[in-house]
């Protein structure tokens, strides 16, 4: 088949793959000038499948709400008069409730390890090189954050996760650079997962997909579908219908990826026998004209990266693993030779200028665990919309309108879930049985 793929971020990019690697012809269409451009950038890279849970959790609401006062909360919500995000807000709530909290939980960690399995076959194939490490840890601040955790460490039990309950002593002994002064009751230890770079990844998914014909059309925005059984694109380019390497190159190629650069405007159009919907940002004006509201919404996430001080002489003062922060839903991850540290939900945040106590709370989190291992007067702060369903899971498959599919609506784990959500998309399109149950995951439980 001739499928279209709208979207070149982590999602988009390895559903091309998987559906390139089935034989399919490819065409993927992204507005940015790269892929991983937009909400994949600089997110921390953190895979693990026990740490992969909803964002409405029993708690979470009333949590919300005391944001309002409080200057370190890892949520936060600014007063909105938009009925989208207070209607957003209600279905979020009701999803918040312990029962559904835990389906839904217990439904992404299966994905994740689905995904996390995925992942390594296909780096273990493609021989890919990208910056890594090994290991995650979810920290555990207080002997009450312990107890909190009970009911996650027996669901992950249950599903098969792997993980290790440790002490205080355990955690100092595995992470050496850890704050020995930090309130620490002990930790969730994840020994086989990792770290790995998201952008990195992409641009290389990218190549390996190019090599199974798969076509990438950068600077191009898919203005509207025309559902059938051959669905029809309208476009809108700034770029050469064919925005393939060699291409023109901006600021950014020093890193080693493609950039392309706009050129004319032009209209343009296209058809396919399938179109895979993967930039959910962009999903409501593509989809709502037919029929199918999806209640996505832009839930703003922060990161600051920064080099690690002294790395070549003290490599091990920064974290050997991948770090959560139960409190503050904030995590720390090693790059290479940089730190990043990531968190914080922002919704109904103004659309371009960034919170600034966000980011302190970012800087106090790193403080409190690994106190002045980064440099931050040469920190870069960066704020990206993860576009957020109310109960938590993507919707993968069909989406009810002929010829259109869904992989979207990850929120902040749209990296951990990729590589099984392409999976799961491109068996459905060929009419395999995927190997997660996909009625946790269709469009139809959003209007229950």
């Amino acid at each position: 088949m001739r499928i279209a793929v709208i979207g070149a971020g982590i999602v988009g990019v390895t559903t091309a793959f998987e559906l390139a690697s089935d034989g399919h012809e490819v065409v993927v269409y992204e507005r940015q000038g790269s892929v991983a451009g937009a909400t994949s950038f600089a997110i921390t890279g953190l895979m693990s499948p026990g740490i992969v849970a909803p964002w409405a959790a029993p708690g979470m609401p009333m949590r919300l709400f005391r944001s309002l006062v409080g200057k370190h909360s890892g949520v936060r919500l600014s007063p909105s008069v938009n009925p989208a995000v207070w209607s957003w807000l209600s279905q979020w709530r009701r999803a918040s409730s312990r029962e559904v909290h835990f389906a839904r939980r217990a439904a992404m960690q299966r994905l994740a390890l689905v995904s996390q399995h995925r992942f390594h076959d296909i780096g273990s194939k493609l021989k890919l090189d990208y910056e890594h490490t090994r290991g995650a840890m979810t920290l555990l601040r207080t002997a009450q954050d312990v107890d909190r955790m009970q009911p996650a460490i027996a669901l992950m039990a249950e599903l098969g996760v792997r993980h290790e309950v440790i002490d205080r002593e355990t955690c100092m002994a595995v992470e050496p650079g850890l704050n020995p002064e930090a309130p620490l009751a002990g930790a969730i230890y994840f020994r086989d997962d990792q770290v790995a770079n998201c952008r990195q990844y992409a641009h290389l998914l990218r190549t390996a997909a190019q090599q199974l014909g798969a076509k990438f059309r950068f600077h191009t925005e898919v203005e509207r579908i025309v559902p059938g059984a051959q669905p029809q694109l309208v476009l809108r380019t700034k770029a050469s219908p064919d925005s393939e390497p060699p291409s023109i190159l901006v600021d950014g190629s020093r890193h080693g990826f493609a950039v392309t650069q706009p050129l004319q405007v032009q209209a343009d159009h296209d058809s396919a026998d399938a179109v895979v919907v993967c930039a959910a940002m962009g999903a409501s004006s593509l989809l709502a004209p037919h029929g199918l509201k999806l209640p996505v919404l832009p839930v703003h996430g922060y990161s600051v990266t920064a080099p690690m001080r002294n790395f070549e002489a003290h490599p091990r003062h920064g974290p050997q693993s991948g770090i959560f922060d139960a409190k503050h839903q904030v995590a720390i991850t090693r790059l290479g030779s940089r730190i990043r540290v990531a968190g914080c939900h922002e919704i109904a945040g103004h659309r371009t200028r960034h919170d600034k106590a966000a980011i302190v709370t970012l800087y106090r989190v790193l403080e409190d665990w690994f106190p002045g291992v980064a440099r931050i007067s040469h920190a870069q702060a960066w704020r990206g919309a993860r576009p957020m369903l109310p109960d938590g899971p993507p919707v993968l498959g069909a989406s009810g309108i002929p010829g259109v599919w869904l992989n979207l609506g990850h929120g902040d784990h749209g990296w951990a879930l990729a590589c099984g959500s392409a999976r799961v998309v491109s068996d459905l399109l060929a009419s395999r049985k995927p190997d997660v149950d996909t009625a946790d995951f269709g469009v139809h439980r959003l209007h229950q």
